[in-house]
C-alpha cells in the first residue's frame, strides 16, 4: 500500500466511521495495513495514511530503528475509536511519522488517556494507557480527524531532521 505524504488532501480530512463489520474485505484490508506499517517501520498506522477514508487504527509498538526505546507490544487494531478523558497534564516528547518522512518533532501529549474503540467483530473494548502507548494513539487518533503532528508543534523549534534527532540520540547514550 502507498503512504500518503505530507500534503495529501487525505491527511486532512476526518475519517468516516466503520458500519459494516461483515464486509469480507475489512480483515483483508486490515492485514495489508498491518503488514504496510511494520515494512515501513512504523508504530502505529492509521487508514488515511493509505488513502482509505475509514477510521481505522493498529497501534503495535516494538523497538525497532525507528524506535529504539519502544515498549513491546501485541497490535491492537481499533475501529472507530473515541477518546473518553485525558489527564490534564501533558508533556512534549520526540514524534516522526510514515507521512512526515525525514523530520521529528517535539510535540505535547496529554500523559493519560481513556479511550473506546470496537474491535473487526464490532464489540467495543475500554482502555486507559499512559506515557508512550498514550503518546501513540494520540498521534494515530489525530490521523483520523484530519491533522498530523506538525498541527500540534508550538514552536518550529520544536521541529529537526530526522538525522539530526538520531545524531542526538546517539550522543544523548
Amino acid at each position: 500500500m502507498k503512504i500518503a505524504l505530507l500534503g495529501e488532501e487525505v491527511l486532512t480530512e476526518p475519517a468516516q466511521a466503520v458500519q459494516d463489520f461483515s464486509d469480507p474485505g475489512l480483515a483483508d484490508f486490515i492485514q495489508q495495513l498491518k503488514q504496510t506499517m511494520l515494512a515501513a517501520g512504523g508504530i502505529g498506522i492509521a487508514a488515511p495514511q493509505v488513502f482509505d477514508p475509514r477510521a481505522i487504527m493498529i497501534i503495535a509498538s516494538k523497538a525497532n530503528e525507528r524506535y529504539p526505546d519502544a515498549p513491546d507490544m501485541a497490535p491492537v487494531v481499533m475501529i472507530n475509536p473515541k477518546i473518553i478523558a485525558h489527564s490534564n497534564e501533558t508533556e512534549k516528547d520526540w514524534e516522526g511519522c510514515l507521512s512526515v518522512p525525514k523530520l521529528r518533532g517535539l510535540v505535547p501529549r496529554y500523559k493519560a488517556i481513556t479511550f473506546s474503540y470496537l474491535d473487526q467483530q464490532g464489540a467495543e473494548h475500554r482502555l486507559s494507557w499512559q506515557g508512550f502507548l498514550a503518546r501513540i494513539f494520540q498521534h494515530e487518533y489525530d490521523h483520523l480527524t484530519g491533522k498530523v503532528w506538525l498541527d500540534r508543534v508550538t514552536s518550529m523549534a520544536d521541529v529537526v531532521a530526522e538525522e539530526v534527532y538520531f545524531s542526538r540520540l546517539k550522543a544523548d547514550n
